[in-house]
């Protein structure tokens, strides 16, 4: 399929999908124009193989999607914090879902040297995750296991600076139901991994040891 053909079929499909969703509910489009109220704020990496809706068979509608190389939180990030900050407070979501995946580039990229371009600031933080964890990882002979425990730990740790934010913390403060969690998403098999690094609140925080995961 030449570019084109590619454009004008993406079109195309556009057209369908809606008149698919009319047939079955010809209201469909018409509530979804009234607002949304999601109950979930999903954080999950860029890559194209991780479409958030389906992986977890939601509608549109259900969940609110922020997207970076790598699924990061970064303190400085003010498309991230804009986001989190309209879903907690504006949207009041009731759990927000940090989602990496194994084999993600990114990951993989920030255990190298090697450069690849702007995308190198990026990784830099992902880089100072592997060195808080070098002992862990460092222990694992195997190169594609050490990738996959450097995938978990990477989102274990997002998640634990998503609860240190100002806007998750105040939304705790204030006594409002917000629940975190940390996923990984397997590309081959397209089933999540809960991670089992929940936060309700700051006692759950308080009960981890960010460096001993």
């Amino acid at each position: 399929m030449s570019h084109d053909d590619f454009y004008l079929q993406i079109l195309e499909n556009n057209k369908e999908w809606s008149r698919s969703k009319l047939e079955a509910d010809p209201q469909f489009f018409e509530r979804l124009a009234k607002g949304q109220e999601p109950p979930l704020l999903w954080i999950g990496c860029s890559d194209s193989r991780v479409p958030a809706n389906e992986v977890i068979g939601a509608l549109p509608g259900e969940v609110f999607v922020h997207r970076n190389i790598a699924n990061m939180v970064i303190h400085s990030d003010i498309n991230m914090l804009s986001v989190l900050d309209y879903a907690v407070n504006v949207l009041k979501v009731k759990h927000v879902i940090v989602c990496g995946h194994y084999g993600c580039g990114g990951v993989k990229a920030a255990m190298g040297n090697q450069s690849i371009g702007i995308i190198d600031n990026w990784i830099r933080h992902i880089k100072d995750v592997y060195r808080h964890n070098h002992a862990e990882l460092d222990a694992i002979a195997d190169e594609h296991e050490r990738f996959d425990a450097f995938v978990e730990i990477n989102v274990k740790e997002q998640v634990f600076d998503l609860a240190k934010t100002s806007i998750v913390q105040n939304a705790w403060k204030n006594g409002q139901n917000l629940a975190l969690h940390g996923w990984v998403y397997g590309l081959d098999t397209g089933i999540v991994k809960d991670l089992d690094v929940n936060f309700k609140d700051n006692a759950d925080l308080d009960k981890v040891d960010r460096l001993k995961f």
